[in-house]
């Protein structure tokens, strides 16, 4: 529930719109007080989490992170084995 009457909302449309239509950020009152803050950095920042969120919980960002120590366990298994060649037929 939002409390109050003036409120500044920013609304950023969905790059996929599979997972939601919009995403809405309720702003704090002090976001535009701190020094070097402009209103693109803001609906840039918005639009960067929208997009994070939306691949994270989308069916391949899910995957990706599951994959991640798999590829990394593969790749360090394929280097150790072509080490262990490259040392047989060295000596």
């Amino acid at each position: 529930m939002v409390q109050g009457v003036n409120r500044r909302v920013i609304v950023v449309r969905a790059p996929d719109p599979k997972l939601f239509e919009q995403a809405i950020f309720i702003m704090r009152e002090d976001a535009f007080q701190e020094e070097g803050v402009s209103p693109d950095m803001v609906l840039a920042e918005a639009q960067q989490v929208a997009v994070g969120y939306a691949k994270r919980n989308s069916f391949w960002g899910k995957r990706s992170e599951l994959l991640k120590p798999v590829v990394c366990l593969a790749i360090g298994a394929l280097l150790a084995t072509c080490g262990w060649c490259l040392g047989l037929f060295l000596l």
